[in-house]
């Protein structure tokens, strides 16, 4: 998909979201308040179920912000928020964003074998892949990046007063002079990823919750 594409899609979903009544519009000024570092978000199930999105929490060290789903593109899932915010997942992991100081702006698998596609649920064991991610700012292309996913035992996590009963996955990742550690919450039926903590590349570390979440059919 190229990049005027996915603008084009930014502009659309904001007008969208510019067509919500006063409440909604509220609602979205605090977010722009959130995001830009005023206090954490305080959402309730009675506020998402309001709208008619799919709807993503977003922390970053900045603040929070609700993401709204604005299209689906095969496996690849548009995530958009205000200030031309976008997140791009595949199979619950970030795979691109716009609109941050640092951004991710493509990864690719080295083969065709995905496990998350597969479902982390699947895993017995640790599981090696490899990766290359661009960068940006800096031109910072084909970083190889090689990631380790560990199953790391079982938690409980709560959602908007909804407890889950999940699988902790962890991920090693190395690029570049680049470690990290990767957590993801993960429903043990299908492989659906709840929760996930990800230091998508060095200055960009994203926290997501589905609050009311777009469930993959895995075939």
């Amino acid at each position: 998909m190229t990049r005027g594409l996915l603008r084009a899609l930014l502009v659309g979903a904001l007008a969208l979201l510019a067509a919500c009544s006063d409440v909604s519009r509220g609602t979205l000024e605090s977010v722009r308040m959130a995001w830009h570092g005023q206090p954490k978000l305080s959402i309730t199930s009675e506020q998402v179920l309001a709208k008619p999105f799919f709807q993503m929490r977003v922390t970053t060290d900045k603040g929070d912000a609700i993401l709204n789903l604005g299209n689906v593109d095969g496996s690849r899932q548009l995530w958009y928020g205000l200030g031309g915010v976008m997140i791009v997942l595949e199979h619950g992991r970030v795979t691109q964003t716009l609109g941050f100081v640092d951004n991710l702006d493509s990864s690719r698998l080295a083969s065709a074998a995905d496990p998350f596609a597969d479902g982390l649920n699947t895993l017995r064991g640790a599981l090696s892949y490899e990766r290359h991610d661009d960068w940006s700012p800096g031109y910072r292309y084909g970083i190889a990046t090689h990631g380790e996913l560990v199953p790391s035992g079982e938690a409980d996590i709560d959602i908007l007063g909804t407890q889950h009963h999940v699988l902790l996955v962890t991920e090693n990742i190395q690029a570049a002079g680049f470690r990290t550690i990767n957590r993801y919450w993960v429903d043990p039926q299908d492989g659906f990823i709840w929760m996930s903590e990800q230091h998508v590349l060095p200055g960009l570390t994203l926290k997501l919750v589905q609050l009311r979440p777009y469930r993959e059919t895995r075939s």
